[in-house]
């Protein structure tokens, strides 16, 4: 390997490292998993491509039902991985969602957005509205969807938004842009945001503690965007969005963990929703004594089944 492509430009531990030349390596979250009929759950899964240009696809989820014509509520979910790191083809989503649609009896898709930094912000955000009008178009108001599973199977008076970490971020910005641009043949009745990824250029509650841990936070977000305003952007800090009342749905569930230095950003978008004057109703859920996506980590604990049961609740 000649110098310039081995010289480090950026070194972003625990995710990733940009070199001169371009090349990005992953430290974490590569592997990935083919779709399938799971053994245990009968939950089918398939993979497909949303748009051909931008090669953003995502892969279903179809549990197992005793009625084959029975329509199921549909979430639209969006991976984690700080924008950097993860796809919708990770071990770890497509367990979760595989578990997921089992428990609430649901139609997942799990999208997968191209990433930073090949794709900086806001191509995610982009990527993932792209996959929220192919998902709509399967309804009986677009009706020119072709996947087969969307078509017949969805009830698309019952659809929900959800992600964790960067993918709440994504969850919550998909139904900022439903309620300001509508979403035709689409009824989202709520969103699930578990350890939200959101910031602030002022610290707030425990992120006093660990400045460190929030400049981190900080500087992710601005790599992740180079044009972005900073931590104050609207996409970046939900309480700065003139949009914010106009959120495109009538339900909020966040899932904040004790330890994670994310969570008063949880408590806090409850609260900058409530104050923007929004109709509608949020709740936050806490897992004590729990770190950042420790359900993905550790999906047996007893936290984790609470929280997949609370969620599958949600969804019903």
């Amino acid at each position: 390997m000649d110098s310039i492509s081995s010289e480090l430009v950026v070194d972003l531990p625990p995710l990733l490292r940009l070199y001169k030349n371009g090349r990005v390596e992953r430290l974490v979250g590569t592997d990935v998993v083919p779709p399938l009929t799971d053994p245990e759950s009968g939950v089918q899964s398939k993979d497909v491509v949303v748009d051909q240009e931008t090669a953003v696809s995502a892969r279903l989820f179809l549990p197992k039902t005793t009625d084959p014509n029975q329509k199921l509520p549909l979430l639209v979910y969006f991976h984690g991985g700080g924008f950097y790191i993860e796809t919708a083809f990770s071990p770890l989503y497509h367990n979760y969602l595989n578990s997921l649609a089992a428990e609430a009896s649901v139609v997942a898709v799990s999208v997968d957005y191209r990433r930073t930094p090949e794709h900086p912000l806001p191509a995610a955000y982009g990527d993932s509205w792209t996959a929220v009008k192919w998902i709509a178009s399967h309804s009986a108001r677009g009706s020119s969807g072709e996947d087969e599973w969307l078509k017949t199977r969805v009830d698309f008076d019952r659809v929900f938004f959800g992600g964790d970490s960067a993918g709440a971020n994504i969850a919550h910005h998909m139904a900022i842009r439903v309620g300001s641009e509508g979403l035709a043949g689409v009824n989202l009745v709520g969103i699930v945001l578990i350890h939200p990824y959101f910031g602030g250029k002022d610290p707030i509650g425990g992120e006093r503690d660990d400045l460190n841990g929030k400049e981190f936070a900080d500087k992710l977000w601005k790599f992740a965007f180079p044009s972005s305003s900073g931590s104050d952007d609207p996409l970046f800090n939900p309480g700065m969005d003139p949009k914010l009342s106009g959120l495109g749905c009538r339900k909020v569930i966040v899932f904040v963990a004790e330890k994670d230095l994310l969570s008063d950003r949880g408590w806090r978008y409850k609260e900058d929703l409530e104050k923007s004057g929004w109709g509608g109703t949020a709740e936050v859920v806490e897992a004590a004594e729990e770190n950042h996506v420790f359900h993905l980590i550790n999906p047996t604990c007893d936290n984790a089944v609470a929280m997949l049961k609370r969620v599958a609740a949600f969804l019903n």
